[in-house]
């Protein structure tokens, strides 16, 4: 069972929608059985599963800040959204659960900044510090002919962890979250450059290079 951790402690950065992506691309592209655990109160993760209809692939979800994370023993991958500020005991539990964690950053000066206060705080976790957990950084919403994206480039180059994506700012993703899917299940020729957005994410995750 593979188990990835979407993170940060900023809220708006996308991690419901990278949580809900990967959810649908191992369920629809890999025909794996997963499940979504939604650890943010504001449970965006649980709304897009409502939205979704039953002709694409089930996928489980888990309100895990409510209870337990439970899982069948056939699970093949959780994914699980973190919520915003998680520190502390909060982090410490979630980081424990993961074998790989996904760290999502946007192209403004206040969430580098911020990025650079929390990955120094995940980057204390024991687990972390043992290699117990893989780390990999996406630069999200970006419109790469910016100056902005220039210096988001060089920064996620100077955190010295993986960089393994860069997923541009597009509508698609919107329309996506209304229908309960991911880009992978719309229409090829609607979302040609976000699967190509994607292709590196997914195969840095199918690779040795993302586990411990």
């Amino acid at each position: 069972m593979r188990t990835i951790l979407v993170l940060n402690a900023k809220g708006g950065c996308g991690k419901s929608t990278i949580s809900t992506n990967l959810a649908s691309y191992f369920a629809f592209e890999m025909e794996k059985k997963v499940v979504l655990a939604d650890y943010d109160p504001q449970e965006s993760s649980l709304a897009w599963l409502e939205a979704r209809d039953e002709k694409w692939p089930h996928i489980d979800g888990v309100a895990a800040h409510k209870k337990p994370l439970n899982v069948a023993k056939d699970t093949d991958f959780v994914i699980m959204d973190a919520p915003a500020r998680a520190h502390g005991k909060e982090l410490t539990q979630l980081m424990r659960k993961a074998e790989t964690v996904i760290f999502p950053v946007l192209p403004s000066p206040i969430d580098m900044r911020a990025a650079t206060k929390y990955m120094a705080e995940v980057q204390k976790n024991g687990r972390v510090s043992r290699k117990e957990v893989k780390i990999g950084v996406v630069a999200n919403r970006v419109r790469e002919s910016t100056i902005i994206f220039s210096e988001l480039y060089d920064f996620i180059k100077a955190m010295r962890l993986p960089y393994v994506a860069t997923l541009r700012d597009t509508q698609n993703y919107i329309h996506a979250e209304e229908r309960g899917v991911g880009i992978f299940e719309m229409a090829p020729s609607r979302v040609y450059q976000d699967l190509e957005d994607w292709k590196p994410l997914t195969k840095w995750l199918r690779s040795k290079r993302s586990m411990p």
